[in-house]
């Protein structure tokens, strides 16, 4: 899979690691079992990080999980619990926190808005006030989203903007970014936030999400689904460049503890809609199938899309790959996982 290091469209090369930071570096991930967190834990430990995640659920693993899980600490317990929490950073001595246990779907959040309300709000205090209590701990990246910033009259959403989010998934990570802000500034605690659009890429095998589901459908020769009328416009990032702005953002707030309290948009700057990124995973995929348009999301916010300025000014971060390019990956792992010949 391409890493770090490749060149963009215009040249600029795109942000790599420091090896020496993160060797043996004590680490904790919640949410180390989902899609973003998955490929995460698979930096760190290539990077030789000493590395506690906390589970909630024993499920399957996932194809990228299962490269790691017998080479990490597993805690298990509820992002909810504060003294599972403690337990955690406490005895696994964490000094860097990557915080993205969450409940991320938005069609749940709306059957279920308060279990998603316990995980991202009840859940964020929780691991932030283990946090504050935790005198080792000098770096905690959390993940808000873009659909924290709710609709705005003008785009493409920038850091500067307020937090206008209304439906429940919405509501759910602008708390959590709220709560991050007031833990930095009321008691100092080193911890920075992360806004990012649609992760896709190796791995995720939630059907339910765009990108897996059209690539399944068109490589099995069925008509893809689009559950909107097709037209709203979002920022897709590749998961790998998604994790790597993590590590990027942990390693700045280490460096620099003025950073606390910020939050950093990451995004490849190439928002599409819809049809058109169905389209373009067809390229990738080399069909031609006539979307099946059903027109029943419900509480979406019709265009979003993130300026990704403040991170590459700042931090000196910027995506390692085009949409495009890291579509064809993608179709690629999944026509290889799904058993399909070229």
């Amino acid at each position: 899979m391409s890493r770090a290091g490749s060149e963009v469209a215009d040249g600029a090369a795109a942000w790599e690691p420091n090896p020496a930071f993160w060797r043996h570096r004590a680490v904790v991930v919640t949410g180390a079992t989902g899609f973003l967190g998955s490929h995460l834990v698979v930096l760190l430990r290539e990077l030789g990080a000493d590395v506690a995640v906390l589970v909630r659920d024993r499920v399957p693993a996932s194809p990228i999980s299962a490269t790691w899980l017998d080479s990490v600490a597993v805690v298990e317990g509820c992002i909810e619990d504060q003294g599972i929490c403690e337990r955690l950073l406490g005895e696994y001595r964490a000094t860097t926190v990557f915080h993205l246990a969450a409940q991320t779907q938005v069609g749940v959040a709306n059957r279920n808005p308060a279990s998603t309300f316990e995980a991202n709000v009840r859940g964020t205090w929780a691991l932030l006030e283990a946090a504050r209590r935790s005198p080792a701990v000098t770096a905690v990246v959390t993940a808000s989203s873009d659909k924290a910033y709710g609709a705005q009259p003008v785009l493409p959403y920038d850091e500067g903007m307020p937090l206008a989010a209304v439906h429940p998934y919405d509501v759910s990570k602008a708390c959590a970014d709220l709560i991050a802000r007031s833990y930095a500034a009321t008691w100092g605690t080193p911890v920075a936030t992360t806004r990012c659009g649609n992760f896709f890429g190796p791995g995720d095998t939630n059907w339910d999400r765009l990108v897996p589901s059209t690539a399944r459908s068109v490589l099995e020769g069925r008509r893809p689904e689009i559950r909107s009328d097709g037209t709203p416009t979002r920022d897709y990032l590749y998961v790998v460049d998604g994790a790597l702005a993590y590590l990027c953002l942990a390693e700045a707030l280490t460096a620099d503890t003025g950073l606390a309290g910020e939050a950093f948009n990451f995004s490849t700057e190439q928002p599409v809609d819809v049809m058109r990124l169905t389209e373009m995973i067809q390229k990738a995929a080399g069909t031609s199938l006539e979307p099946l348009v059903l027109g029943i999301a419900s509480n979406e916010i019709p265009d979003q899309h993130l300026s990704a300025a403040k991170a590459r000014q700042v931090l000196g971060w910027q995506a390692g790959h085009l949409l495009e390019e890291a579509l064809v990956l993608t179709v690629d792992w999944y026509r290889a996982h799904l058993g399909f010949q070229p």
